[in-house]
């Protein structure tokens, strides 16, 4: 998931730069979601990875 965020990053940077602005505007919302989706998951895989190892 994290490697999708970075992909769409990059081109929403690239769309940008060409001046695509809908087209940027779209990948950089859809690497935004996916970020705090790859953060969520993260936290929760810390508190519960640690609750059941031990």
């Amino acid at each position: 998931m994290l490697r999708w965020t970075i992909i769409f990053i990059i081109l929403a940077l690239v769309a940008g730069v060409l001046g695509f602005g809908g087209i940027a505007a779209g990948a950089a919302s859809i690497a935004k979601i996916l970020f705090f989706i790859f953060i969520v998951l993260f936290i929760l895989s810390l508190i519960f990875g640690k609750r059941f190892r031990a």
